[in-house]
Protein backbone atom coordinates (compact mmCIF):
# COMPACT_ATOMS: atom_id res chain seq x y z
CA UNK A 1 0.00 0.00 0.00
CA UNK A 2 1.46 3.44 -0.58
CA UNK A 3 2.81 5.07 2.09
CA UNK A 4 1.73 8.89 0.90
CA UNK A 5 1.03 11.19 3.78
CA UNK A 6 -2.50 10.71 5.46
CA UNK A 7 -3.61 14.01 5.85
CA UNK A 8 -3.03 14.32 2.04
CA UNK A 9 -4.65 10.70 1.38
CA UNK A 10 -7.41 12.04 3.52
CA UNK A 11 -7.58 15.39 1.76
CA UNK A 12 -7.65 17.51 4.80
CA UNK A 13 -5.48 19.59 7.07
CA UNK A 14 -2.85 18.66 10.07
CA UNK A 15 -5.01 20.49 12.93
CA UNK A 16 -8.40 18.72 11.58
CA UNK A 17 -10.98 17.99 14.28
CA UNK A 18 -12.03 14.21 15.07
CA UNK A 19 -15.00 15.60 13.08
CA UNK A 20 -13.31 16.43 9.75
CA UNK A 21 -11.29 13.38 10.07
CA UNK A 22 -14.43 11.06 9.87
CA UNK A 23 -16.52 13.09 7.59
CA UNK A 24 -13.26 12.88 4.84
CA UNK A 25 -13.08 9.46 5.09
CA UNK A 26 -16.66 8.51 5.07
CA UNK A 27 -16.82 10.70 1.64
CA UNK A 28 -13.66 8.38 0.49
CA UNK A 29 -14.99 5.53 1.72
CA UNK A 30 -18.56 6.46 -0.54
CA UNK A 31 -16.32 6.95 -3.72
CA UNK A 32 -13.69 3.91 -3.74
CA UNK A 33 -15.71 1.27 -1.78
CA UNK A 34 -15.17 -2.20 -4.19
CA UNK A 35 -19.59 -2.57 -3.92
CA UNK A 36 -19.54 0.40 -6.01
CA UNK A 37 -16.17 0.09 -8.38
CA UNK A 38 -16.98 -4.21 -9.01
CA UNK A 39 -13.46 -5.48 -10.26
CA UNK A 40 -11.72 -2.02 -9.90
CA UNK A 41 -8.32 -3.06 -8.20
CA UNK A 42 -7.31 0.82 -8.28
CA UNK A 43 -10.79 1.99 -5.94
CA UNK A 44 -10.25 -1.10 -3.79
CA UNK A 45 -6.49 0.04 -3.31
CA UNK A 46 -7.70 3.59 -2.75
CA UNK A 47 -10.18 2.05 -0.29
CA UNK A 48 -7.44 0.20 1.76
CA UNK A 49 -4.90 3.69 1.58
CA UNK A 50 -8.05 5.69 3.34
CA UNK A 51 -9.03 3.05 5.82
CA UNK A 52 -5.38 2.95 6.50
CA UNK A 53 -4.63 6.92 7.23
CA UNK A 54 -8.30 6.95 9.31
CA UNK A 55 -6.93 4.18 11.66
CA UNK A 56 -4.40 6.07 12.60
CA UNK A 57 -5.82 9.70 12.30
CA UNK A 58 -8.49 8.71 14.48
CA UNK A 59 -6.43 7.60 17.06
CA UNK A 60 -4.91 10.16 19.24
CA UNK A 61 -2.01 8.08 20.46
CA UNK A 62 -1.46 6.73 16.79
CA UNK A 63 -2.09 10.22 15.57
CA UNK A 64 0.34 11.74 17.89
CA UNK A 65 3.20 9.11 17.06
CA UNK A 66 2.88 9.94 12.92
CA UNK A 67 2.61 13.86 13.84
CA UNK A 68 5.88 13.33 15.38
CA UNK A 69 7.78 10.23 13.83
CA UNK A 70 6.16 9.84 10.29
CA UNK A 71 4.96 6.47 9.27
CA UNK A 72 7.57 4.58 11.36
CA UNK A 73 5.78 5.91 14.50
CA UNK A 74 3.48 3.79 13.51
CA UNK A 75 4.48 1.00 11.74
CA UNK A 76 3.55 -2.22 12.94
CA UNK A 77 6.69 -4.37 12.08
CA UNK A 78 8.38 -2.01 14.87
CA UNK A 79 6.85 -3.67 17.74
CA UNK A 80 3.66 -1.46 18.15
CA UNK A 81 1.10 -3.92 17.54
CA UNK A 82 0.23 -1.35 14.65
CA UNK A 83 -3.48 -1.30 13.05
CA UNK A 84 -6.16 -3.20 11.20
CA UNK A 85 -4.50 -7.07 11.95
CA UNK A 86 -2.87 -8.37 8.71
CA UNK A 87 -5.46 -11.21 8.68
CA UNK A 88 -8.77 -9.58 8.61
CA UNK A 89 -10.97 -9.78 5.71
CA UNK A 90 -12.29 -6.87 3.77
CA UNK A 91 -15.60 -7.21 4.80
CA UNK A 92 -14.39 -7.07 8.41
CA UNK A 93 -12.53 -4.01 7.62
CA UNK A 94 -15.70 -2.48 5.97
CA UNK A 95 -17.63 -3.46 9.08
CA UNK A 96 -14.65 -2.27 11.40
CA UNK A 97 -15.31 1.62 10.00
CA UNK A 98 -18.68 2.53 8.92
CA UNK A 99 -19.27 0.94 12.75
CA UNK A 100 -16.81 3.45 14.00
CA UNK A 101 -18.19 6.43 12.15
CA UNK A 102 -22.10 5.59 12.66
CA UNK A 103 -22.08 3.80 16.01
CA UNK A 104 -19.57 7.05 17.35
CA UNK A 105 -16.14 6.17 19.42
CA UNK A 106 -16.90 3.67 21.40
CA UNK A 107 -17.74 1.15 18.12
CA UNK A 108 -16.51 -2.77 18.01
CA UNK A 109 -13.14 -4.13 17.52
CA UNK A 110 -11.91 -7.47 16.62
CA UNK A 111 -10.75 -9.82 19.77
CA UNK A 112 -9.62 -13.23 20.16
CA UNK A 113 -11.37 -16.14 18.63
CA UNK A 114 -13.45 -13.19 16.66
CA UNK A 115 -15.43 -12.51 19.40
CA UNK A 116 -15.96 -8.58 19.25
CA UNK A 117 -14.64 -6.20 21.95
CA UNK A 118 -16.40 -2.43 22.49
CA UNK A 119 -14.26 0.55 24.54
CA UNK A 120 -16.06 1.49 27.33
CA UNK A 121 -18.34 4.50 27.11
CA UNK A 122 -16.77 7.61 28.19
CA UNK A 123 -18.31 9.82 31.05
CA UNK A 124 -19.07 13.30 32.60
CA UNK A 125 -18.07 14.96 36.40
CA UNK A 126 -19.56 18.59 36.55
CA UNK A 127 -16.91 20.16 39.43
CA UNK A 128 -18.18 22.68 41.40
CA UNK A 129 -14.82 24.96 42.88
CA UNK A 130 -14.53 28.29 44.79
CA UNK A 131 -13.35 31.08 43.08
CA UNK A 132 -10.12 30.85 45.51
CA UNK A 133 -9.34 27.31 44.47
CA UNK A 134 -10.14 28.01 40.85
CA UNK A 135 -7.32 30.26 41.06
CA UNK A 136 -4.66 28.79 43.40
CA UNK A 137 -5.38 24.76 42.36
CA UNK A 138 -6.40 22.26 44.70
CA UNK A 139 -6.93 18.58 45.24
CA UNK A 140 -10.18 17.25 44.94
CA UNK A 141 -11.47 13.71 45.67
CA UNK A 142 -14.85 12.51 43.61
CA UNK A 143 -17.06 9.60 44.01
CA UNK A 144 -18.67 8.66 40.78
CA UNK A 145 -20.76 5.67 39.82
CA UNK A 146 -19.22 3.45 37.28
CA UNK A 147 -19.10 0.24 34.96
CA UNK A 148 -16.44 -2.06 35.61
CA UNK A 149 -15.03 -5.60 35.00
CA UNK A 150 -16.98 -8.30 36.95
CA UNK A 151 -14.55 -9.82 39.02
CA UNK A 152 -16.33 -12.72 39.39
CA UNK A 153 -15.85 -13.46 35.91
CA UNK A 154 -13.60 -11.72 34.85
CA UNK A 155 -15.23 -9.86 32.60
CA UNK A 156 -16.43 -12.88 30.48
CA UNK A 157 -20.01 -12.85 31.62
CA UNK A 158 -20.16 -16.55 31.90
CA UNK A 159 -20.41 -18.51 35.14
CA UNK A 160 -17.32 -19.54 36.63
CA UNK A 161 -16.39 -22.96 34.78
CA UNK A 162 -17.79 -22.43 31.86
CA UNK A 163 -16.87 -20.31 28.62
CA UNK A 164 -19.36 -18.88 26.13
CA UNK A 165 -19.47 -20.23 22.63
CA UNK A 166 -19.37 -19.06 19.61
CA UNK A 167 -22.77 -17.39 17.88
CA UNK A 168 -23.92 -19.58 15.27
CA UNK A 169 -25.42 -16.58 13.45
CA UNK A 170 -22.80 -14.30 12.56
CA UNK A 171 -20.43 -17.05 13.08
CA UNK A 172 -18.60 -15.30 15.83
CA UNK A 173 -18.12 -12.10 13.58
CA UNK A 174 -20.91 -10.08 15.69
CA UNK A 175 -22.12 -8.66 12.44
CA UNK A 176 -24.31 -9.83 10.07
CA UNK A 177 -24.20 -8.92 6.06
CA UNK A 178 -27.26 -7.98 4.43
CA UNK A 179 -27.24 -6.97 0.24
CA UNK A 180 -29.73 -4.86 -0.90
CA UNK A 181 -28.48 -3.94 -4.72
CA UNK A 182 -25.06 -3.28 -5.43
CA UNK A 183 -24.62 -2.20 -1.75
CA UNK A 184 -23.69 -4.31 0.82
CA UNK A 185 -24.43 -3.46 4.38
CA UNK A 186 -23.35 -4.98 7.52
CA UNK A 187 -25.45 -4.58 10.54
CA UNK A 188 -25.08 -5.82 14.39
CA UNK A 189 -26.01 -9.55 14.75
CA UNK A 190 -29.57 -9.56 16.35
CA UNK A 191 -28.79 -12.76 18.24
CA UNK A 192 -25.21 -11.66 20.23
CA UNK A 193 -26.12 -8.46 19.85
CA UNK A 194 -22.35 -8.15 18.31
CA UNK A 195 -20.10 -9.86 21.35
CA UNK A 196 -19.44 -13.08 18.75
CA UNK A 197 -20.36 -15.19 21.61
CA UNK A 198 -22.98 -17.04 23.82
CA UNK A 199 -23.55 -17.38 27.29
CA UNK A 200 -25.65 -20.24 28.63
CA UNK A 201 -24.81 -20.21 31.54
CA UNK A 202 -24.85 -16.62 33.09
CA UNK A 203 -22.46 -15.23 35.73
CA UNK A 204 -24.79 -15.03 38.67
CA UNK A 205 -22.92 -11.68 39.44
CA UNK A 206 -23.00 -9.51 36.64
CA UNK A 207 -25.94 -11.51 34.75
CA UNK A 208 -24.24 -12.36 32.30
CA UNK A 209 -23.10 -8.36 31.62
CA UNK A 210 -19.42 -8.52 32.07
CA UNK A 211 -19.84 -5.47 33.82
CA UNK A 212 -21.11 -4.24 37.40
CA UNK A 213 -21.69 -0.96 38.76
CA UNK A 214 -19.56 0.54 41.43
CA UNK A 215 -18.78 3.84 43.28
CA UNK A 216 -15.01 4.88 43.00
CA UNK A 217 -13.16 7.54 44.59
CA UNK A 218 -10.84 9.54 42.34
CA UNK A 219 -8.03 12.44 43.43
CA UNK A 220 -8.31 15.20 40.83
CA UNK A 221 -5.57 17.96 40.59
CA UNK A 222 -7.26 20.77 39.79
CA UNK A 223 -4.31 23.62 38.04
CA UNK A 224 -3.76 26.74 39.17
CA UNK A 225 -5.84 29.33 36.92
CA UNK A 226 -9.00 27.15 35.63
CA UNK A 227 -12.37 28.63 34.96
CA UNK A 228 -15.86 27.36 33.84
CA UNK A 229 -15.89 25.71 30.72
CA UNK A 230 -12.17 23.73 31.21
CA UNK A 231 -12.23 20.51 31.45
CA UNK A 232 -9.40 17.72 32.52
CA UNK A 233 -9.13 14.53 31.03
CA UNK A 234 -8.82 11.35 32.95
CA UNK A 235 -7.33 8.93 30.85
CA UNK A 236 -9.22 5.36 31.44
CA UNK A 237 -11.32 6.37 34.55
CA UNK A 238 -14.61 6.09 32.04
CA UNK A 239 -17.01 2.91 31.74
CA UNK A 240 -14.86 -0.37 31.58
CA UNK A 241 -15.15 -1.85 27.92
CA UNK A 242 -17.43 -4.75 26.84
CA UNK A 243 -15.50 -8.21 26.53
CA UNK A 244 -12.31 -7.03 27.32
CA UNK A 245 -12.14 -4.02 25.44
CA UNK A 246 -9.97 -0.51 26.83
CA UNK A 247 -12.03 1.72 29.62
CA UNK A 248 -13.27 5.14 27.93
CA UNK A 249 -12.38 8.42 29.51
CA UNK A 250 -13.93 10.51 32.73
CA UNK A 251 -13.87 14.69 31.78
CA UNK A 252 -14.58 16.71 34.60
CA UNK A 253 -15.84 19.75 33.48
CA UNK A 254 -15.11 22.89 35.59
CA UNK A 255 -17.72 25.23 37.40
CA UNK A 256 -16.65 28.26 39.58
CA UNK A 257 -19.48 29.09 41.71
CA UNK A 258 -20.37 32.82 42.20
CA UNK A 259 -18.10 34.86 44.65
CA UNK A 260 -19.70 37.30 47.35
CA UNK A 261 -17.13 39.95 46.34
CA UNK A 262 -15.45 39.05 43.21
CA UNK A 263 -15.99 38.64 39.60
CA UNK A 264 -14.04 36.99 37.00
CA UNK A 265 -13.68 38.43 33.58
CA UNK A 266 -10.61 36.22 31.42
CA UNK A 267 -7.79 37.07 33.85
CA UNK A 268 -9.16 40.22 35.50
CA UNK A 269 -11.25 40.47 38.78
CA UNK A 270 -13.80 43.22 39.58
CA UNK A 271 -15.30 44.28 42.67
CA UNK A 272 -17.36 47.22 43.73
CA UNK A 273 -16.30 49.54 46.46
CA UNK A 274 -19.07 51.69 48.34
CA UNK A 275 -17.42 54.89 49.09
CA UNK A 276 -19.45 57.59 51.46
CA UNK A 277 -19.90 60.71 50.12
CA UNK A 278 -17.42 62.27 52.23
CA UNK A 279 -15.04 60.49 50.83
CA UNK A 280 -15.70 61.25 47.10
CA UNK A 281 -15.39 64.62 47.53
CA UNK A 282 -12.50 64.93 49.99
CA UNK A 283 -10.62 61.41 49.12
CA UNK A 284 -9.47 59.28 51.58
CA UNK A 285 -7.60 55.78 51.93
CA UNK A 286 -9.73 52.22 52.09
CA UNK A 287 -8.58 48.58 52.59
CA UNK A 288 -10.03 46.51 49.76
CA UNK A 289 -9.38 42.75 49.73
CA UNK A 290 -7.95 40.82 47.43
CA UNK A 291 -7.36 36.88 46.97
CA UNK A 292 -3.48 37.36 48.28
CA UNK A 293 -4.50 39.68 51.04
CA UNK A 294 -6.14 43.10 52.05
CA UNK A 295 -4.21 46.23 50.13
CA UNK A 296 -4.48 50.06 51.01
CA UNK A 297 -6.67 52.00 48.03
CA UNK A 298 -6.62 55.59 47.64
CA UNK A 299 -9.06 57.35 46.44
CA UNK A 300 -8.27 61.23 45.01
CA UNK A 301 -10.73 64.05 45.73
CA UNK A 302 -13.84 65.04 43.55
CA UNK A 303 -14.02 60.46 42.50
CA UNK A 304 -17.09 59.97 40.86
CA UNK A 305 -18.85 56.58 41.02
CA UNK A 306 -18.19 54.62 38.53
CA UNK A 307 -14.34 55.61 38.43
CA UNK A 308 -12.02 52.23 38.01
CA UNK A 309 -9.31 51.52 39.90
CA UNK A 310 -6.53 49.18 38.69
CA UNK A 311 -4.23 47.30 40.76
CA UNK A 312 -1.57 45.87 39.00
CA UNK A 313 -0.84 41.91 39.16
CA UNK A 314 -3.82 41.05 41.65
CA UNK A 315 -6.08 39.10 39.11
CA UNK A 316 -5.52 35.86 38.26
CA UNK A 317 -3.10 33.51 35.82
CA UNK A 318 -4.49 31.44 33.33
CA UNK A 319 -4.27 27.93 33.41
CA UNK A 320 -2.82 28.52 30.12
CA UNK A 321 0.02 30.69 31.23
CA UNK A 322 0.78 34.26 30.43
CA UNK A 323 0.61 37.15 32.68
CA UNK A 324 -1.28 37.83 35.88
CA UNK A 325 -4.51 39.74 35.29
CA UNK A 326 -5.48 42.46 37.64
CA UNK A 327 -8.00 43.89 40.18
CA UNK A 328 -9.96 46.24 38.90
CA UNK A 329 -12.12 48.34 41.80
CA UNK A 330 -15.31 50.24 40.92
CA UNK A 331 -16.24 52.94 43.17
CA UNK A 332 -19.48 53.79 43.88
CA UNK A 333 -20.66 56.50 46.16
CA UNK A 334 -23.23 55.49 48.62
CA UNK A 335 -26.09 57.91 49.60
CA UNK A 336 -26.06 58.36 53.41
CA UNK A 337 -29.45 56.79 55.32
CA UNK A 338 -31.53 57.13 58.33
CA UNK A 339 -29.93 60.84 59.05
CA UNK A 340 -31.09 62.84 62.25
CA UNK A 341 -32.86 65.75 62.16
CA UNK A 342 -29.88 67.84 62.64
CA UNK A 343 -27.82 66.18 59.84
CA UNK A 344 -31.02 66.92 57.90
CA UNK A 345 -30.41 70.38 58.57
CA UNK A 346 -26.76 70.53 57.80
CA UNK A 347 -27.21 68.85 54.54
CA UNK A 348 -29.42 71.54 53.58
CA UNK A 349 -27.14 74.27 54.52
CA UNK A 350 -24.30 72.87 52.85
CA UNK A 351 -26.38 72.80 49.30
CA UNK A 352 -27.39 76.31 49.92
CA UNK A 353 -23.98 76.93 50.38
CA UNK A 354 -23.43 75.46 46.91
CA UNK A 355 -26.09 77.57 45.34
CA UNK A 356 -24.68 81.26 46.38
CA UNK A 357 -21.11 79.88 45.69
CA UNK A 358 -20.73 81.25 42.00
CA UNK A 359 -18.28 78.45 40.81
CA UNK A 360 -20.12 75.28 39.24
CA UNK A 361 -20.32 71.75 41.94
CA UNK A 362 -21.67 69.57 39.46
CA UNK A 363 -20.52 69.92 36.44
CA UNK A 364 -22.27 66.24 35.05
CA UNK A 365 -25.39 67.45 36.02
CA UNK A 366 -25.00 71.14 34.60
CA UNK A 367 -24.61 69.74 31.39
CA UNK A 368 -27.36 67.04 31.53
CA UNK A 369 -29.50 70.21 32.38
CA UNK A 370 -27.95 71.93 29.53
CA UNK A 371 -28.85 69.35 26.69
CA UNK A 372 -32.33 68.66 28.24
CA UNK A 373 -33.13 72.02 27.24
CA UNK A 374 -31.84 72.17 24.07
CA UNK A 375 -34.05 68.62 23.13
CA UNK A 376 -36.81 70.70 24.19
CA UNK A 377 -35.81 73.48 21.93
CA UNK A 378 -35.52 71.43 19.39
CA UNK A 379 -38.71 70.09 19.96
CA UNK A 380 -40.71 74.01 19.35
CA UNK A 381 -42.03 73.95 15.72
Amino acid sequence: MSKRDYYEVLGITKNATEAEIKKAFKRMAMKYHPDRNPDNKEAEDKFKESKEAYDILSDGQKRAAYDQFGHAGVDPSAGGGGFGGGGASFSDVFGDVFGDIFGGGGGPRGGSGGQRVYRGADLRYNMELTLEDAVKGSTVNIRIPTQVACDECNGSGAKKGTTPTTCTTCGGHGQVRMQQGFFSLQQTCPRCHGNGKMIDSPCGKCHGHGRVEKQKTLSVKVPAGVDTGDRIRLSGEGEAGANGGPAGDLYVHMNVKQHPIFQRENNDLYCEVPISVTTAALGGELEVPTLDGRVKLKVPPESQTGKLFRMRGKGVRSVRGGAVGDLLCRVSVETPVNLTKRQKELLKEFEDSMVDDSVNHSPRASGWMDGVKKFFEDMKP
